[in-house]
């Protein structure tokens, strides 16, 4: 351990090159290219510093969450989270080299100075692969955490720091031996870490996040925006600190903190909200105390995800402007760059807006969006005690499909959420102008009475993109113990399959009545709306736990042994072990075939927005204007 450590220090006398931490943006050491990652278009779009002009925009699959340049280009790589794959492309021909299949939701990505390897975070299971960048292989994979997100390599490239998603927990990882040697957890209550920035002279990291307090359920109380500071140097005190970001510029609150950035000579860090549009430039201080002081707050684009600098330049990208905007040292804006154009509808760009922003009219008081909890559709991984009981987050993958909504199907159409946008969680104005019945107990069907799609075009638009999230499939395979599983599933004795049904494996309909059960899950002293519950989706189960309605079941083990007394939650009591242990193997297959995009319960607003994305190797993309 104190070996690792000495060298770690000696590390820090270089400075930090460009692409060492993951990003969607990425200047090249000699500050001539930028590359940009798309996600929601499924392309990269490389920029000529020089002239500030596009000079190709490349499709490279589902998703791409990180882009590297390879050296000072004009090669580069880009993760894409939702094929599982890296895409290697050169700028300067416009063309796709080679694709390389990699361990499932490739994430973050890092370079080495010379060019010769890339270390990449995989957010499901969470682990970190080792590509070899010449030959275009993956050396190892080397298991790290959880739900990995954030990566970055230190300047003597002997250590790799990795963020967990839902504890934005730090762990270092020696790269010679791809083992742990140190992590600094934070407080239990931390969440939705997905990047992480090493101080370019001192042995130090940054990590912005969001705090859940889940015990509480008011907009100003529940949700908070931070920065940590991770000391990466052995001493006894404390090396993990953190700042409330939504004090930090006095009465004006900021929300979901997304990235950050070091200027080049570490004095100055760039911290991005991407749910208030806004970013800090702050001083950095080399105490171990102040750690950093805001300068200025500034107005940006709408929705930053993504900053960096060069010499005394920053480098912006507002993902729904689809452009990146150029900034001097004080965030002073220079020129904006088209680098792409929207990738869905008007109504789409708006409904993601609105879903992410916690602003007026989605929030009265600044600290929480939609996203705070269902961030891209995913959960957040918590259990909340909210005022009719504790629930946990859903994912809103597949959701279109299977509605009612809520474990307690209390709502039957995602424009039900202005009930939320206008309540406690979130105080805002609403995007109804009209007035909503109230609901004057938790057994109320105030909001299945109201009629309201088609009473707001921006409601409206919030609900089609809360619908559209798409199904992936599962990285577990159908291997002879999940051939076995699926067996046991649809076996008339065990009954799974009664409720879990159809393809998206949910007997959930928008015919009345609805088809609530009471499989002995519910109860409970906090527990107001009774325990019968609409059965959720099966779909991606392998990864969105604790599970049932107040998440008591940690793994899927637990809820079909110690949470299913009585057989009322599947008859599996008899199955042995090796049984049980088969049935959880199908589980995790879920979904292991193609869905259809329209079912009987699909909502009858829901269209098919996502258009056809261009195809890798088809060429560059044009349109740019």
């Amino acid at each position: 351990m104190k070996t690792a450590f000495a060298f770690l220090i000696l590390s820090w006398t270089l400075s930090l090159q460009a692409g060492t931490s993951n990003s969607l943006l990425d200047v090249s050491p000699n500050g001539k290219r930028l590359l940009v990652a798309n996600t929601d278009q499924g392309t990269v779009t490389a920029v000529d510093l020089v002239t500030r002009k596009v000079s190709c925009e490349l499709p490279v699959g589902d998703s791409p969450e990180a882009a590297a340049w390879i050296g000072n280009g004009p090669h580069g790589v880009a993760a894409v989270y939702g094929d599982d794959t890296l895409v290697f492309f050169d700028t300067d021909q416009k063309i796709i080299t080679h694709i390389l299949k990699v361990p499932d939701e490739p994430y973050g990505i890092v370079t080495t100075k010379d060019g010769s390897r890339a270390y990449v975070t995989h957010d499901y299971p969470g682990s970190v692969s080792e590509i070899d960048l010449v030959n275009h292989k993956v050396l190892r994979t080397f298991k790290v955490g959880e739900n990995c997100r954030g990566i970055a390599i230190s300047n003597d490239e002997k250590m790799l720091y990795v963020t967990e998603f839902l504890t934005s927990k730090l762990i270092g990882v020696e790269i010679a031996s791809g083992k742990i040697v140190d992590s600094w957890s934070g407080y239990e209550m931390d969440n939705l870490c997905r990047h992480v920035q090493l101080h370019p002279t001192r042995a130090k990291a940054y990590l912005p996040h969001q705090r859940s307090r889940t015990n509480v359920f008011d907009a100003r109380g529940s949700i908070f925006p931070q920065l940590s500071y991770c000391d990466l140097w052995e001493k006894p005190e404390k090396r993990r600190r953190s700042t409330g970001l939504d004090s930090y510029n006095g009465v004006i609150v900021t929300a979901t903190p997304w990235e950050t950035a070091l200027s080049p000579d570490g004095k100055k860090i760039y911290i991005l909200y991407a749910g208030t549009n806004d970013a800090n430039v702050s001083t950095v201080y080399d105490d171990d105390y102040r750690e950093s002081e805001k300068d200025r707050l500034v107005k940006l684009g709408r929705h930053p995800r993504a900053v960096r600098t060069h010499g005394d330049a920053v480098y912006i990208y507002n993902t729904l402007d689809c452009d990146v905007t150029v900034h001097d040292a004080r965030l002073n804006r220079l020129h904006t760059i088209a680098v792409t154009t929207p990738a869905q509808t008007p109504e789409w760009v708006r409904g993601k807006e609105l879903f992410n922003s916690a602003r007026r009219p989605m929030g009265g008081t600044g600290w929480v969006a939609c996203a705070s909890c269902h961030q891209d559709g995913l959960t957040d991984g918590r259990v909340w005690e909210n005022p009719e009981g504790n629930r946990r987050t859903p994912h809103l993958f597949g959701v279109a499909h299977t509605h009612p909504l809520h474990f307690s199907a209390d709502r039957d159409e995602s424009q039900d959420f202005e009930y939320t946008i206008r309540g406690d969680l979130m105080r805002g104005r609403g995007l109804y102008d009209g007035k909503l019945e109230p609901r004057h107990n938790f057994t109320d069907t105030t909001e299945l009475d109201m009629k309201m799609s088609g009473r707001s075009k921006d409601l409206d638009a919030m609900a089609l993109y809360t619908n559209s999230f798409p199904v992936r499939p599962s990285p577990h395979g159908m291997d002879e113990s999940a051939i076995r599983g699926k067996a046991i599933f649809f076996d008339a004795k065990v009954n799974c399959a009664s409720c879990h049904s159809g393809p998206y494996y949910s007997d959930s309909t928008l015919a009345k009545p609805y088809k609530l059960h009471d499989v002995g899950t519910g109860g409970g002293v906090r527990e107001k709306m009774g325990s019968a519950f609409d059965t959720p989706t099966l779909i991606g189960v392998y990864r969105t736990g604790p599970y049932l309605h107040d998440g008591r079941a940690k793994t899927l083990h637990d809820v079909l042994t110690t949470q299913n007394t009585g057989d009322r939650h599947g008859v599996t009591s008899h199955l042995k072990p090796g049984e049980i242990e088969d049935l959880v193997s199908f589980l995790k297959t879920l979904p292991n075939e193609p869905l259809p995009s329209r079912t009987p319960n699909t909502v009858k607003e829901f269209v098919d927005l996502i258009f056809p994305k261009p195809k890798v190797g088809d060429g560059p993309v044009t349109a740019k204007k």
